[in-house]
């Protein structure tokens, strides 16, 4: 077969796999504060989703974000994402602080005389990972 008509059978296979997919994809961010001992990584699945402050003593240890590509992706998926974003980082839970519409890029069009910036928002959710003390 022909090196361009592989190519192409290649693209179209897989244009059509993210047409399917849908490209629902969740970027995350994490910085753990100045500080803050380190922790070994605990299991996403065991880190709790919180949208307060827990009374139970508590170490904070960074701050995790999570920006979902389109608004088809689920608040689970945005979860998980998060879930696993703070484990790396030791966390026991994460207490959202925020979710809420941010700019999240731009892009500028036209000559150097006459541009024109066009900025693009997207949902953001924050939140502080944290570990349980021992009582």
């Amino acid at each position: 077969m022909n090196r361009r008509i592989q190519w192409f059978i290649s693209f179209v296979a897989l244009t059509g796999l993210m047409a399917v997919t849908g490209c629902k994809t969740v970027s995350t961010s994490a910085h753990q504060y100045l500080g803050v001992s380190t922790y070994p990584p605990t299991e996403p699945a065991q880190v709790e989703i919180l949208r307060a402050a827990p009374a139970r003593p508590h170490v904070q240890l960074g701050e995790v974000r999570a920006q979902p590509s389109s608004s088809s992706v689920s608040n689970l998926e945005i979860e998980q994402a998060l879930q696993k974003s703070a484990a790396q980082m030791g966390a026991n839970a994460v207490v959202i602080t925020a979710d809420r519409s941010e700019i999240t890029g731009a892009t500028l069009t036209g000559p150097a005389w006459s541009r024109t910036m066009t900025s693009f928002t997207g949902r953001v959710v924050t939140g502080v990972a944290i570990r349980f003390e021992k009582p």
